[in-house]
């Protein structure tokens, strides 16, 4: 636990010099990650209530379309598409808060 501790602190010192364009360009960086975390927390929503159910007899939450064994069997590729979506949704959101969070902490201000 004291490793990170230190490297945290070495990563937020304040008597490292940065260069002007990194500084100055900061601001940029910070909006562009805020705005993907955003639009990816938005389409995880999307997706995550666009999913079927796994129990039988259950209705889908966006349209309230109720499974018949029609479409069940048409949207089986679909379903594990929806499911590969909302594993890569959470992960790049997953990297875009960590990301965020240490250039954050790196460059406060």
């Amino acid at each position: 636990m004291n490793n990170f501790s230190n490297f945290i602190n070495l990563i937020a010192a304040d008597d490292v010099s940065r260069p002007d364009w990194v500084v100055n360009s900061f601001p940029i960086i910070k909006i562009v990650l805020a705005s993907l975390i955003f639009i990816c927390a938005l389409l995880m929503i999307v997706v995550v209530l666009s999913q079927r159910t796994e129990s039988d007899g259950s209705m889908n939450a966006i349209t309230g379309q109720a499974d018949t064994f029609y479409n069940r069997n048409k949207g089986g590729n679909l379903q594990g598409k929806i499911k590969r979506l909302t594993i890569v949704l959470a992960t790049l959101l997953m990297v875009f808060c960590v990301v965020f969070f240490i250039l954050n902490s790196y460059y406060a201000g």
